[in-house]
């Protein structure tokens, strides 16, 4: 009773009737910005809350960071950014943080999408920076201006220039089509507008199957689920599908409904989760085999029309045939392509040659682009591992000691330990294929005379490139470099001052004050449906309900506020008292007129 009553104290405590507010001053220039760039377009130099509270008005004159988008890797950098070191202001079309990995269980009413969700203001009220619900458009590299558009009240695109001392890029990616016919036919998975569209899809297809004037065969197609890609995203919506149509379906539909539902899903190879442990991939083939969950390896989506799926799929003996699979819902999750920003970007780069991402330096900064000035993280972007095209960087200080071209030097095993030292520091994922430096040495000394020459050096980083993959395109990869570059953000800021003093450029700084980004794989887990399977650098586990306690409790933990993890929290309890009864409860456009 004491804190219930202590509760109502507190809510009571939270309503303001005091309306008294002081007048704000606001710059001109916010309001009137000057024209100017290469489009003649308004320069946003001042925004008008940068006059409202002392602390941002000490922060106007600071550099100023614009960071574009609001996913994992832009959060992470707000979260770990120095206060007062920035002047920074987030640009993003979506104006919250969307908790990406437990999306699918929004789909059918586990979790609500308030749980999943935090306001981007929220975040970046602690570094007490800016927001801009708005879309970039272009990036004047010379000018440090980027071009930013939103519609205005009368639906009027409008453009301006947002200036930026250093300009993050963070906006994700699209789903790829692989060149796949009939995609508009295809749900994706991606946002909440996305998750409400598929619940809606669901429900839509259920109670149209109740009708007494649907036939058996159009109630067997309304009733067929297709998931197209068996990566995690897939997977663990397959799961969350089948878990709500097994437990849920019969609390309010006819019980002919669980006998006439399919679930299908259709990967590309050998085996679904191919990037886990192959026994974690068996233990998931083995699950869904038990809960009648259609998995189709080795298949193909060839088209995708509104009524079913054709696919190519490799029989018994090797040959391939194609198939049709009557459908009433199909969601696309095949992996992920460039946004049109970034292909923009890329455009308008010569040396920016990948047709799937950003190519960065190791030190994230973006290759192409002035030294110092842009930096891109996430899903959008990849680091480029070229080791052996630095070579004559590793052995030029050897070269100057002994007075010889670094093309002509002939370097002992002890100058070879200082060069392997070099690259693990430059290129940190380099650090695995480099652990027995006298192997390597001796393997690729091919006239065995002690040392090894320009060639056989080459040779050899040639080698390590080739071992060296893409960084994944995960949640954890894009907070690591969020982090990663708060972090470098903060130490320059503290480094700034004697800079300035000494004339010294920002674009010398990266390496000067910290080292080059590496990324540490924590691991991988996924839902499958009342189990779960974990893939920890090597340990791999599987197991019923105790594992998925812990799947959730991993994600309880990453969750990004207290608020988030407390809604998470009610939303698995009222699963389990009520059953998840919001999935049956989604209003509906009518469509008997």
């Amino acid at each position: 009773g004491g804190i219930v009553l202590a509760f109502f104290f507190y809510d009571a405590s939270t309503y303001r009737e005091d309306l008294s507010y002081s007048d704000i001053p606001v710059s001109e220039k916010a309001l009137n910005p000057r024209r100017g760039g290469p489009k003649n377009l308004p320069i946003a130099e001042v925004l008008v809350d940068d006059d409202d509270s002392p602390e941002m008005v000490r922060q106007r004159d600071k550099p100023k960071l614009v960071i574009l988008g609001s996913g994992w890797g832009s959060v992470a950098l707000l979260k770990n950014l120095n206060p007062e070191d920035y002047h920074v202001t987030v640009v993003s079309p979506v104006n919250y943080f969307l908790f990406t990995p437990m999306l699918p269980s929004a789909t059918v009413g586990t979790l609500e999408l308030r749980s999943l969700v935090e306001p981007i203001r929220r975040i970046v009220q602690r570094v007490r920076g800016h927001y801009l619900r708005a879309e970039a458009e272009e990036v004047e590299f010379s000018e440090k201006l980027l071009e930013v558009s939103q519609k205005d009240s009368s639906g009027v695109k409008r453009h301006f220039y947002l200036p930026y001392d250093k300009l993050v890029i963070g906006v994700g990616s699209s789903s790829n089509p692989h060149g796949v016919k009939g995609l508009e036919n295809c749900h994706f998975l991606k946002s909440t507008d996305d998750a409400r569209d598929i619940k809606n899809k669901i429900l839509h297809n259920l109670e149209h199957a109740c009708l007494p004037t649907t036939t058996d065969e159009e109630r067997r197609r309304l009733l067929s689920f297709v998931v197209s890609g068996g990566g995690p995203t897939g997977v663990e919506f397959a799961a969350e599908l089948f878990d709500m149509l097994n437990e849920d379906l019969g609390r309010s539909f006819p019980k002919i409904l669980r006998n006439e539902i399919s679930v299908h899903l259709i990967q590309s190879r050998g085996h679904i989760l191919n990037t886990y442990d192959e026994a974690l991939s068996r233990f998931a083939e083995a699950r869904f085999a038990h809960d009648q969950v259609e998995v189709l390896t080795n298949s193909r989506v060839k088209e995708v029309q509104p009524d079913k799926i054709l696919f190519t799929q490799k029989d018994e003996h090797g040959e391939t045939v194609t198939k049709e699979l009557p459908m009433g819902f199909c969601l696309w999750s095949t992996g992920v392509s460039q946004s049109e920003f970034c292909k923009r970007i890329s455009d308008k780069i010569e040396v920016q040659t990948n047709k799937h991402a950003l190519e960065t330096d190791s030190h994230l900064r973006l290759n192409g682009a002035p030294l110092g000035d842009v930096y891109a993280i996430g899903d959008c972007s990849t680091v480029q591992n070229n080791v052996a095209d630095h070579l004559v960087h590793f052995l030029r200080n050897l070269a100057w000691e002994q007075g010889k071209h670094p093309e002509t030097m002939h370097v002992t095993f002890k100058e070879w330990r200082g060069v392997a030292q070099g690259v693990k520091k430059r290129f940190p994922q380099a650090s695995d294929h480099l652990k027995r430096l006298d192997k390597l040495f001796e393997q690729y000394d091919k006239d065995k005379s002690g040392t090894l020459d320009f060639g056989e050096l080459h040779e050899l980083l040639i080698q390590i490139d080739s071992k060296l993959t893409s960084l994944p395109a995960t949640a954890q990869r894009a907070n690591q470099q969020g982090q990663y570059l708060a972090r470098k953000f903060n130490k320059m800021a503290l480094a700034a001052p004697g800079l300035r003093a000494n004339e010294v450029d920002y674009g010398d700084l990266d390496e000067a004050v910290y080292k080059a980004f590496e990324y540490k794989h924590f691991g991988s887990l996924a839902y499958i449906g009342n189990a779960a399977v974990f893939d920890f650098n090597g340990l791999s586990f599987s197991g019923g309900l105790l594992a998925v306690y812990l799947w959730r409790s991993v994600y309880f933990a990453e969750s990004v506020s207290l608020r988030t993890r407390i809604l998470l929290a009610m939303d698995w309890s009222k699963r389990a008292l009520f059953g998840r009864g919001e999935s049956t409860k989604v209003v509906l456009k009518n469509e008997c007129k």
